[in-house]
């Protein structure tokens, strides 16, 4: 406890733990709150809870093998940490991918942006107390891991998107169940936005609160919707686009409030932006074409190539028993994850395994904005603070 003047005197403070199992740290994050009455005097985060070391576990396998680790550092993006890990080794490796893979690969990470926004607003909204948009928005996330169990067997942790491009061929008769999506999806955030934008108990609760300056989150380094809500245009598939992202038309959503309201704006947003990449991205995908580039002795050859030709067989075997060796180098690439900006850094030292990957995770950046946001603000809106901040522990902690 310390001592503070207050307008009617010195009074003493109290410290509270917030977390680590408070539902709405969203994960295992501790807060310690400062607080004069219900007011926050100062605000400390605690992380680590949700180390999991991937990064360095990540040097003990072959670099086909930290695929699988990746989907788990922030489990709402597993297909935007797939495809910013394999960037990275395709630049250190020289890899050209083709086409039709860049293409599905932005079409599945749109649909995992849309999906880890929808998860945010029904959990952000149930923090402030509106129960049935997250029934809601839980619902429409349903049809978008069934998309992604249809790709690749699994609904979460997918491992879709591989060194040189695409795990499988895209399955027969996915279209439909994406269009089916396209074409539902518009009017339901509507129904979000009918039961939220214009309500006062939920302005009463966003408005004015969390405010923070562009040149402080500039100073910070904080990213992603955050940043786009007081007014920065900053997003990577615009200023430096990757997997062919300069042949789609999209919006960056900004607002200059830089509130939790204008944070609740950008997001819903994002999802309809989204939406058009999506169209985009199917209307650009063939039928036909190769989903791997043709590299032997990094890429897999096609399973049937490898039941009927000797070579392949042997390069099948190699691949997955010794894997890859780079040349010796580094590369560093930066993609647009709903959280922000997170970039991959990968070195080898001409060995199967990497010598270090390191990620620069957007959760982990942008949870050192909250202190500042919460300062002066009353206790319940310190839940409003860090659920605008989006962060994801796995992230956070790696």
């Amino acid at each position: 406890m310390t001592t503070v003047e207050t307008a009617v005197g010195t009074t003493k403070t109290m410290v509270l733990n917030m977390g680590p199992q408070h539902p709405s740290t969203h994960g295992v994050l501790r807060v310690l709150l400062e607080l004069d009455g219900e007011n926050v005097v100062s605000a400390v985060p605690d992380i680590g809870y949700l180390h999991t070391g991937i990064e360095k576990s990540c040097e003990d396998k072959t670099y086909s093998q930290a695929i699988t680790l990746t989907d788990r550092i922030d489990y709402l993006n597993p297909l935007g940490n797939n495809l910013v890990y394999c960037l990275a080794v395709e630049k250190l490796l020289g890899l050209e991918v083709p086409k039709r893979a860049q293409y599905v690969r932005v079409m599945l990470v749109e649909l995992q942006r849309i999906s880890s926004h929808l998860v945010w607003l029904g959990t952000h909204a149930i923090d402030m107390g509106a129960m049935s948009v997250l029934l809601y928005c839980f619902r429409e996330r349903e049809e978008i891991l069934k998309i992604f169990e249809r790709f690749s067997g699994q609904r979460m942790m997918t491992s879709y998107i591989r060194i040189g491009g695409l795990a499988l061929e895209p399955p027969a008769g996915w279209r439909e169940p994406v269009k089916r999506f396209l074409e539902m999806m518009p009017a339901r955030v509507d129904e979000y936005e009918a039961l939220l934008t214009d309500n006062r108990i939920w302005k009463g609760r966003l408005q004015g609160v969390g405010y923070l300056s562009p040149d402080d989150l500039i100073a910070m380094s904080t990213t992603g919707p955050g940043l786009r809500a007081a007014g920065v245009a900053y997003d990577n598939r615009k200023l430096f686009p990757y997997s062919s992202y300069e042949e789609f038309d999209f919006k960056v959503p900004t607002r200059t409030e830089s509130d939790c309201y204008a944070r609740y704006m950008v997001r819903v947003a994002e999802i309809r932006e989204s939406l058009k990449i999506v169209k985009q991205a199917m209307d650009k995908i063939t039928d036909q074409g190769p989903i791997k580039a043709d590299a032997p002795g990094i890429v897999p050859p096609d399973r049937e190539k490898m039941k009927t030709e000797m070579e392949a067989l042997i390069y099948h075997f190699k691949i997955f028993t010794e894997g890859f060796s780079p040349a010796p180098g580094e590369a560093f690439v930066a993609v647009e994850s709903p959280r922000g900006e997170l970039g991959c850094f990968v070195a080898s030292d001409g060995s199967p395994k990497p010598l270090r990957v390191h990620f620069r995770s957007p959760s982990f950046i942008n949870l050192q904005a909250l202190p500042l946001m919460v300062k002066g603000q009353l206790i319940a809106d310190t839940v409003a603070c860090i659920g605008t901040i989006d962060i994801v522990l796995g992230e956070v902690d790696r």
